[in-house]
């Protein structure tokens, strides 16, 4: 077991956490008995009363059958009290509407979590519609404009991105270190990072950090069809993603006595 802090790791949280996540991770395609222990390295005996557990506590649901199984509606619960309890992006939603009624474009936060970016609020453009970003996505920091804004507010000797070839979501995307520092670099000079493609064919991105906190771990975009994107639209979304990052930043100061949550 892995400590951290001084305190030793709980076994048995542990490998609840781990399947909970693997379950979560698949989504809409349920996992037998057999794979979830497999793949976490359980014995059956031990995976089989953990899910039973987790059953009768709604985290887990089971079919008819009782052999297959997914995540739980009590997962959704939780997601939601995550979302509705926490002050930044409860104050942060009207800017989203603010900016999408100004845009007519799809207008995203999210979260920095490790090498990835988590959607937490998204307001949909009635031009098209974008599964990607739906809440509670996550994203690999380096393959958009949300991570990349936020990925620049950072020394790139603490990134946290792996050291090796990165994910390619796309053609696009750039899946090396140099290639990404370089990108950095010209976000920090310039404001605000682009996504051209990188996450998702077809849609270009343009991400602002949010700096209440430092290094910011907040980032709100734009997403708009390349088909559309014009040179005065381009222009038109950075001074919009501005004004609005200003006023967001003006209602949420960094000492605004918003816990400084780990």
């Amino acid at each position: 077991m892995s400590e951290g802090r001084g305190v030793r790791g709980v076994k048995s949280a542990a490998r609840t956490v781990a399947l909970l996540e693997l379950l979560a991770e698949r989504g809409e395609q349920p996992s037998r008995l057999d794979q979830l222990a497999e793949e976490l390295g359980v014995p059956r005996s031990s995976m089989y009363q953990l899910l039973q557990t987790l059953v009768d506590s709604g985290w887990v649901r089971t079919d008819a059958t009782g052999s297959l199984y997914g995540i739980g509606i009590r997962a959704l619960l939780t997601g939601t009290s995550y979302l509705d309890g926490d002050r930044r992006i409860r104050t942060v939603r009207p800017y989203l509407d603010e900016a999408s009624d100004a845009l007519g474009e799809t207008i995203h936060m999210a979260r920095l979590d490790g090498p990835d970016v988590v959607y937490l609020a998204t307001r949909e453009s009635h031009e098209y519609l974008r599964t990607i970003s739906r809440v509670g996505r996550r994203v690999p920091a380096h393959a958009g404009a949300l991570g990349k804004a936020l990925l620049a507010e950072r020394p790139d000797d603490e990134l946290p991105v792996a050291g090796g070839p990165l994910t390619a979501l796309t053609e696009n995307t750039r899946t090396d270190r140099a290639a990404l520092l370089a990108d950095l670099a010209q976000v920090r000079e310039r404001g605000y990072s682009i996504d051209r493609e990188e996450t998702v064919t077809g849609i270009a991105g343009f991400g602002f950090a949010l700096r209440y906190d430092t290094p910011a771990t907040d980032a709100i975009s734009c997403s708009v069809p390349v088909a559309r994107l014009t040179r005065e639209h381009e222009a038109r979304i950075a001074s919009v993603m501005r004004e609005v990052r200003a006023k967001i930043e003006a209602h949420l100061p960094p000492a605004s006595g918003v816990p400084d949550w780990r």
